[in-house]
């Protein structure tokens, strides 16, 4: 137990988080059992340790504990909590739990068995907290970890404190909310990087950002994908020329008879792989209008921007990776689908969004009933509305 003590010790003394994510503030932490689940790559680790920086320094009621640690391969998580509850311990924070065999069982059984102990594990984004796992359901408490905002990497960046807003602030204010940013700061100095490299926190780290994406892409297909859906090894191949497959297409309703041909498959089993990528954040999955799961897509994007540049940067257009960017920074908190003829999306059934990768709209007629997201533009006019801005939702 005193190995443990020591890592979260050092941890705690060792890790920098540059960024305080919104979503510690939304956590309601008096919760017995909360799950922080988000693509590899987003930061979880840190925020656990960023939660225990705040709240136990120098407390140790509270204890991070890997589940990679070959530890509990043997030892049952329940035995681990009871000793740490011995000991004095009430908090503990559970990294990677889908790597210990029967993972929703041991949380169930320490959830029952000791209900003075807080348990906030993290896991991946792949995990169905609810449809999958009935024993978690109605106890279990998810989250989302997204991966940076641009409103978080310009923080970073610029050592400002700007707050986010909501999409009806942005709609109906966003003339006033960019006159309180553009004289601090001009956005579209850092628009670029950003979509290129500022969504994954890794960017941070002083190895090619390039690179470690490929290798974190690779890691959320062979572990996060074949570990949590028990898919044969044997089949990996397919799900990552799928991928390359639906990158190199570009933006746009899948064909999925062709794409089960190209890697020698069923047209049921290509569906079930886009559903395991868009679980694992590398795909969005855009339907028409009223329709939804288990339809076939009318768009499939790549999740971010990031991911854009990486898998396929040769052929990359401003227009689709605009588009993606978003696509990314509404899904959190909105209901998208494809848009109309002439329209990129229909947010909420009822918002009508063009994305022009030009400043201008060009011949475009202006429709009052719509809202044009324009590329470059600093500050916005009417229905017209500086692309930028769309990074602050979160």
């Amino acid at each position: 137990m005193e190995a443990f003590y020591k890592t979260h010790e050092y941890l705690l003394a060792h890790t920098d988080a540059p960024v305080r994510r919104n979503l510690m503030d939304e956590i309601d932490w008096s919760d017995r059992l909360i799950g922080i689940k988000g693509t590899r790559g987003v930061g979880k680790t840190t925020f656990l340790i960023q939660y225990a920086q705040e709240r136990f320094r120098n407390d140790r009621s509270c204890l991070y504990v890997n589940m990679n640690n070959f530890y509990f391969q043997e030892k049952r998580l329940a035995e681990f909590a009871e000793e740490f509850i011995r000991r004095g311990g009430k908090v503990l924070l559970i990294d990677q739990v889908f790597k210990i065999p029967e993972w929703s069982h041991q949380l169930r059984e320490c959830y029952d068995r000791f209900p003075s102990l807080k348990i906030v594990f993290t896991g991946t984004s792949v995990m169905r907290l609810k449809e999958e796992n009935p024993e978690l359901n109605g106890i279990a408490k998810s989250y989302n970890l997204r991966g940076f905002s641009f409103r978080e990497y310009l923080n970073l960046k610029t050592g400002n404190n700007f707050r986010s807003y909501t999409l009806e602030e942005i709609l109906t204010n966003h003339e006033q909310i960019a006159r309180t940013i553009l004289p601090r700061v001009s956005p579209n100095a850092f628009f670029q990087n950003y979509l290129h490299h500022g969504f994954y926190p890794f960017f941070l780290e002083k190895r090619n950002f390039a690179e470690n994406l490929l290798k974190t892409m690779n890691a959320m297909i062979e572990v996060d994908i074949l570990i949590v859906q028990e898919i044969e090894l044997k089949y990996l191949s397919k799900i990552k020329k799928l991928l390359y497959l639906l990158a190199v297409n570009g933006p746009g309703a899948p064909n999925v008879s062709k794409l089960a041909a190209e890697i020698q498959t069923s047209r049921a089993t290509v569906m079930n792989y886009i559903k395991y990528l868009a679980d694992a954040r590398l795909i969005n999955m855009l339907y028409n209008p009223g329709d939804a799961t288990p339809k076939k897509p009318a768009k499939i994007m790549l999740h971010n921007t990031n991911l854009v540049y990486s898998i396929y940067p040769v052929k990359v257009s401003d227009q689709d990776v605009l588009e993606t960017f978003i696509a990314n920074s509404l899904w959190k908190d909105h209901k998208i689908d494809k848009g109309g003829k002439g329209l990129s999306f229909l947010v909420d059934d009822n918002i009508q969004i063009r994305v022009c990768a030009d400043s201008g709209r060009g011949r475009i007629k202006n429709n009052p009933e719509v809202y044009y997201v324009m590329h470059r533009r600093e500050l916005g006019r009417g229905n017209e509305i500086p692309l930028w801005l769309f990074g602050f939702l979160y």
